[in-house]
């Protein structure tokens, strides 16, 4: 594999255009997201924010004495594990990324892992994978996550329920390695809190009808219907049936479901439904909605926060290893991620950039409170929203 490439002339930057430094080299990253099917209306923000990172670093001409970042983007499909190993190999053994961001859909970013990232050695570090499973999966100190595992999210979505006094519920999951990964995870949570599941049924992505599944999902009763699915796809799908047939009209939501496109679709029916996403507040997440906005990107979407850490922690780990290589991300993610050292937030790459050559330590806090733990994966908080007016409006921090 390359570690990365010579550029003898001109070198093409993430934007396109040339500029000429014939001494200069590129470290080549993957970004690696869903850019097709049920999530697709997610992924060009979270695209554009880790690429925003990359950008920030090589603006800031700190950067291992004239390496550029130059981003390669493959397409994880979220549903077609052939399609993103594929791609992953392209990404690795064609292009010479030396580190993937990405990728995004659980079972998608398991399957790079196992078949590309573990076998080429090449570091991985998802903005949103949350499926419980990937915290135990043979990585060989690869594999890194920006985003919480799902885990975590069982037992939130469980709490919201118990604040709300609501005992039983009814609940419909993607059938995938994310939607029956948290689906296990809410139910163990809330049965231990005294919740009672009517009926817990997986549903297929892109169908055209739903209403047999609502229908064995109505017969089993509820108070809610709780959607662990996707906003472009069967989730909405389940959704859209449910309120057509009368079945429910309050739906639960897990993180898949927070996307601009159900509202604009269903947001007039939605209001009173609740649901939780990985979120974070602060400085850290200020200064991301500053810089990113500054940047004509979307900051309120779903994942922009984790791609943008994810991208920077690669940045970061490069620089303290010395070495734009993988070897250095997998080696120093866990050291910039966490204290101590001077505390970054994003715009101050450069800064941290600049300390890490002087020497100096650097905890990186980014855009959502960075705190790695465990196998390398985010301690992570979450967003307890409600829909009102057809709008996502923040209950609290979780």
């Amino acid at each position: 594999m390359k570690k990365w490439l010579m550029a003898s002339a001109a070198t093409l930057i993430a934007a396109g255009t040339a500029h000429a430094e014939s001494h200069a080299m590129d470290a080549r990253i993957g970004v690696i997201l869903s850019f097709t099917g049920p999530i697709e209306s997610l992924t060009p923000p979270m695209g554009e924010s880790a690429e925003l990172a990359l950008t920030e670093v090589n603006e800031s001409g700190n950067f291992l004495d004239g390496v550029t970042l130059v981003p390669e983007r493959g397409d994880a499909t979220c549903v077609d594990s052939s399609a993103a190993t594929a791609a992953a190999e392209r990404l690795v053994t064609t292009d010479g990324v030396v580190a993937i961001m990405g990728a995004d859909c659980s079972g998608v970013t398991g399957a790079i892992l196992t078949n590309v990232a573990v076998p080429n050695g090449v570091p991985m570090i998802s903005p949103a994978a949350t499926s419980p499973g990937l915290s135990t999966t043979e990585d060989n100190g690869l594999f890194f996550r920006t985003s919480p595992s799902d885990a975590r999210q069982g037992e939130v979505l469980a709490g919201i329920l118990d604040e709300r006094g609501i005992s039983e519920v009814a609940v419909t999951y993607t059938n995938n390695d994310y939607g029956k990964g948290l689906a296990d995870a809410f139910a163990a949570s809330f049965e231990e809190m005294g919740g009672t599941i009517t009926l817990s049924a997986p549903h297929e992505d892109n169908k055209a009808d739903y209403s047999a599944e609502i229908g064995a999902l109505a017969s089993a009763g509820g108070e809610v219907l709780a959607v662990l699915g996707y906003a472009d796809s069967g989730g909405k799908g389940m959704i859209r049936s449910a309120l057509d047939t009368g079945a429910f009209d309050t739906f639960m939501l897990g993180d898949g479901m927070y996307a601009d496109s159900l509202l604009a679709d269903l947001g007039d029916y939605l209001d009173g439904s609740f649901g939780s996403v990985p979120w974070a507040e602060g400085d850290g997440t200020e200064a991301f909605t500053e810089v990113a906005t500054e940047a004509g990107i979307n900051a309120e979407s779903s994942y922009t926060r984790e791609s943008y850490d994810a991208a920077a922690l690669i940045a970061l780990a490069m620089m303290k290893g010395g070495e734009a290589s993988s070897a250095a991300v997998a080696a120093n993610v866990m050291d910039v991620a966490n204290a101590p050292g001077e505390k970054i937030l994003p715009g101050e790459l450069g800064k941290a950039l600049e300390i890490l050559a002087d020497g100096g330590e650097v905890d990186y806090v980014g855009a959502t409170n960075v705190e790695l733990i465990g196998p390398g994966e985010a301690a992570g908080t979450y967003r307890y929203y409600e829909i009102k007016d057809g709008a996502f409006e923040t209950v609290s921090f979780k």
